[in-house]
């Protein structure tokens, strides 16, 4: 494919030819009737036939009859009405149906009007006009020339509408659907969609070109990665897994790239999903800097973990794996909700109900404003998820009198309904509203942290487990301890450990009690001296000493002041770790790679290390899409995609908002000149929808 197949492309090149077609072409009715004083009648009797029966006339039009005594002024209405610029229909026997809905659309598409070079006509006689009144008239001239437009470029609409399919994940077949062809044929005859084999066949290759394309930039990382493993079941029955990469740059910003989304063979055990994953890893050619596996909580990840642990363990390679955080936490959430579902579902019928009925709505409203029981985003959030639960505890606790008077007035209109709650399932719902607010807060600052790391996720499930030693309903709270142990038993560990005390904002202060030990320091320490107290690397950037700029020579030579001030000798790899655990955690507010974007020069070899630690994810999969309704477009798409369209749509996707070119063999499609081409044409040079 070269440069000629992309080339300016207008997707409506004959709607306004064909407008400006009538106004350069056709005499109004209205003017010639007033020139030459015909009465009304004749100009509205034009477009009626007379029936057979003589006793109706019938509308050319539309059909319609109306009876022979009709006033000709109620016929005009109705030519005012249903056909607006009826004046510029063609008359007589030969004007088909046909032709009158597709101008009447056209006509539509702009406001009726009498068009001007007609109106010029019907006035012979010399005016005197005003400066305004000819600066007007001529800028009404220009514009109504016909515009010029180049024909449609077929790949160019192919090529958004594959973009669309990708970003939508929608499957190939879509632009094989009927009323997408009638609608792109209405807007240019001239339009072809690509069949669903040429659809699938191009988006494969655009899968392989940008495959190359991430696999090049993995190999300019100079840090270890971690990765994250999900996992869902499609509506085809088949169990995909994703890899996620993660690590941070050189200029101390987090990025992640999706590596792969693989089918897993049955029987989906530990041993299958080992074998995917090691493929997947070789294939970018990572297996040997990952440092650390986020997994899903799931046995058989476990397992999988398990033998890519030996396996680099053999080759003397630093590994750890952990479970993720965020879904311990939603088991644990759903083990306090256990005793209060009936109760749930019969609230959550509530909430549909009114989200469904804009009566109820602002009955609801009404009552909250009289009770003054607070304001309230309408309509609610009903979806599966833990926002949406406790966005129902919060109804109940906060405005149970508008939420009793609104159903009340609909049980009036429309009989009894199940929803009204007692005063015991009241108090229950009271209780556990206030028990669950700090998870609630927990989850919501998991979904708004920009990065999560190991360190600040410890932090927030320390928390949680303190509050589930003091629920007060120890059945429920066994249940929760017992999952927030099994996390602790598989979480904690030397790895984790380092990269919670590389968090400036958590250090050994705020880090919990069980992980922190004199073991687990001194193990910190060792990896520190073998790995990374031999290497020098200055001001954070990735750039050697040699390297430096003047401004970052500077910067250290105040640093050394600073250290020479503070009577701490830094002569020694020991003391850049010694000093760093001295100094008291930074705010909780701090960004924690800012923050070493900062300090990387005092602490030029940990910052190292710190690169490498930072990059543990504390989850396997974005809080948000577990926690909120944003995971319910994720989960749609997961479920819906065929296996011939999964992987190549999701990654093509996925690169496209990390930032990689839609790489098509080599070249890149630059889809917002393809929009430009579009909407202004003659501003859009050729070449440069396309970058070789």
């Amino acid at each position: 494919m070269g440069n000629s197949t992309l080339n300016d492309m207008t997707l409506l090149p004959g709607v306004d030819q064909i407008v400006a077609g009538l106004a350069a072409g056709s005499s109004s009715s209205g003017q010639e009737g007033k020139a030459k004083r015909k009465p009304l009648k004749s100009l509205y009797l034009k477009f009626f036939d007379t029936a057979p029966d003589g006793k109706s006339r019938i509308c050319k039009l539309c059909r319609k009859s109306y009876c022979m005594t009709t006033a000709t002024g109620n016929l005009g209405k109705h030519l005012n009405n249903r056909h607006p610029g009826y004046h510029q229909f063609p008359e007589g026997p030969s004007f088909t149906p046909q032709n009158t809905i597709h101008t009447t659309m056209i006509t539509r598409s702009k406001k009726p009007h009498v068009p001007v070079r007609a109106r010029a006509q019907a006035q012979p006689q010399v005016q005197i006009q005003t400066q305004p009144q000819i600066q007007a008239q001529a800028q009404v001239k220009v514009h109504s020339q016909p515009k010029t437009k180049p024909a449609v470029d077929i790949d160019h609409v192919n090529w958004l509408l594959l973009r669309w399919l990708i970003s939508s994940s929608l499957p190939p077949s879509t632009l094989e659907d009927n009323m997408l062809i009638d609608s792109c044929k209405y807007l240019n005859s001239s339009v072809r969609l690509w069949p669903k084999e040429k659809v699938q066949e191009i988006t494969l290759e655009v899968f392989r070109s940008m495959k190359e394309d991430v696999k090049a930039s993995l190999q300019c990382i100079n840090s270890r990665l971690s990765v994250t493993l999900g996992f869902w079941t499609s509506y085809e029955k088949i169990v995909y897994m994703s890899v996620k990469c993660h690590w941070i740059d050189e200029n101390w910003v987090s990025q992640k790239v999706l590596l792969g989304v693989c089918r897993i063979p049955y029987p989906c055990t530990g041993s299958e999903i080992f074998q995917v994953l090691r493929d997947v890893l070789v294939t970018y050619n990572i297996d040997s800097r990952v440092l650390a596996c986020t997994h899903n909580n799931d046995q058989h990840s476990i397992d999988a973990c398990n033998e890519l642990e030996r396996e680099l363990k053999s080759r003397e390679l630093p590994f750890c794996y952990i479970p993720c955080a965020a879904r311990t936490l939603k088991v644990i959430i759903e083990a306090g909700l256990e005793n209060v579902k009936p109760i749930l579902s019969k609230i959550r019928e509530f909430i549909l109900q009114t989200n469904s009925n804009q009566e109820m709505m602002d009955d609801f409203k009404h009552w909250t404003e009289v009770y003054q029981e607070g304001s309230w985003k309408l309509p609610f959030d009903n979806s599966a998820n833990w926002s949406s639960d406790y966005n129902m505890l919060d109804v109940v606790k906060k405005a149970p009198n508008a939420m009793d008077n609104t159903i009340k007035k609909v049980e009036e209109i429309f009989g009894p309904r199940d929803w009204v709650l007692s005063s015991a399932e009241k108090s229950m719902i009271d209780s556990l509203h206030s028990y669950l607010e700090p998870f609630f807060k927990t989850t919501t600052n998991l979904c708004n942290c920009k990065l999560p790391t190991v360190g600040l996720v410890f932090f927030f499930m320390d928390h949680v487990f303190e509050l589930i030693d003091m629920y007060h309903d120890k059945k429920t709270a066994s249940g929760m301890s017992k999952t927030a142990d099994n996390f602790i038993s598989k979480a904690y560990n030397i790895y984790t450990f380092t990269a919670a005390i590389l968090d400036p904002r958590i250090k050994g202060e705020l880090i919990p009690e069980t992980l922190k030990s004199t073991s687990n320091l001194e193990d910190a320490r060792n990896h520190f001296f073998r790995d990374h107290s031999n290497t020098f690397q200055a001001v954070g950037n990735g750039h050697s000493a040699q390297g430096t700029t003047e401004e970052a020579g500077a910067f250290s030579f105040a640093e050394e002041i600073i250290r020479k001030r503070r009577r701490v000798s830094m002569t020694t790899a020991v003391d850049e770790l010694s000093q760093y655990l001295a100094e008291p955690p930074a705010p909780i507010s701090t960004d924690a790679l800012e923050w070493w974007r900062g300090h990387s020069s005092r602490y030029p070899r940990l910052s190292l290390m710190a690169r490498d630690f930072l990059a543990i994810q504390g989850t396997s999969m974005d809080p948000e899409e577990l926690f909120t309704s944003k995971g319910d477009n994720f989960h749609k798409q997961h479920y819906c995609l065929p296996l011939s369209s999964m992987q190549a749509r999701m990654c093509i996707k996925s690169w496209m908002q990390s930032g990689y070119h839609f790489n098509f063999q080599s070249t890149i499609i630059d889809f917002e000149s393809l929009v430009k081409s579009a909407t202004a044409p003659g501003d859009v040079d050729d070449s440069s929808h396309l970058h070789n």
